[in-house]
């Protein structure tokens, strides 16, 4: 488990450094995923951090969470009403509570076995899916922040964790939808943030996808549609996935638009 943990907080720690300069009104500036402000996606982090610790340690209290939340929205609430209440503190006393917790989480979890299953919102998973889930979710939201920030985020091969989430949910992304899964899944040759070359699959008439890792990872992620990157994509099984790709649980989500994500420039980059 040890890759899984420090990746997870090096990505904590990449994106803390990104947020501790900012400005009060920064806080609650939305972004463009969905509108979420900075301490939305903070909150956010945090509560389900928490709640994948205690899926962990503490079973009982995960689950009174996870009927809470469902208790909640049922009754028309929202989840970021209810993460606001489950994780009262806002700017800068967040981010250190949101720090601490997820770098004390990944420490704790280096000793367990990593097939150990426990239980989520969907269905169970391995310890090892859910500490790359958890690195996912900080990448993936935090890339909101980067953008309003007009930053790019340094990546290392940490990223290589969530480049394999998205080839293992190839599946996923069409049994979401209710379409049939094609086999085999595309081949893809992507580059690494440090040149390195990624492959997975082989060749075959579903296609090829070649790119960057970085693209790759945000078209799964949904933090940029597939014509937004450098991405190129040949065969029909192939760009009907990275049009539709979809990581993480829950319902099928619809990609952004084109240009509808991306880093905001601010005056001192177009000058």
């Amino acid at each position: 488990m040890h890759l899984q943990t420090s990746d997870f907080a090096e990505e904590v720690q990449v994106l803390a450094a990104a947020l501790r300069p900012l400005r009060d009104a920064q806080w609650t500036q939305p972004t463009q995923f969905k509108q979420w402000t900075t301490e939305h996606i903070l909150r956010h982090l945090h509560c389900w951090n928490e709640a994948a610790d205690w899926a962990v340690h503490a079973p009982e209290a995960f689950r009174q969470r996870l009927a809470s939340s469902r208790e909640h929205t049922g009754q028309g609430g929202s989840m970021r009403d209810f993460e606001r209440q489950m994780v009262d503190v806002s700017g800068q006393a967040l981010l250190e509570r949101w720090q601490a917790f997820a770098l004390d989480m990944a420490q704790r979890w280096q000793g367990l076995d990593a097939r150990q299953r426990v239980d989520w919102a969907g269905p169970p998973m391995s310890v090892r899916s859910s500490m790359t889930a958890r690195q996912m979710e900080t990448w993936a939201h935090g890339q909101a922040i980067f953008d309003m920030l007009g930053q790019d985020r340094t990546e290392t091969a940490r990223l290589r964790n969530i480049v394999v989430l998205g080839v293992n949910t190839f599946g996923w992304s069409h049994k979401v939808r209710g379409w049939d899964v094609p086999d085999p899944m595309p081949r893809l040759e992507l580059t690494g943030p440090a040149g390195e070359v990624w492959t997975f699959g082989e060749a075959s008439e579903s296609g090829w996808v070649q790119g960057s890792a970085t693209a790759f990872a945000q078209v799964v992620t949904q933090t940029r549609h597939l014509l937004d990157t450098d991405l190129r994509v040949e065969g029909a099984v192939a760009r009907r996935w990275l049009l539709h790709a979809q990581c993480f649980a829950g319902a099928a989500e619809p990609p952004p638009a084109p240009g509808q994500r991306h880093k905001v420039l601010r005056a001192s980059q177009t000058g």
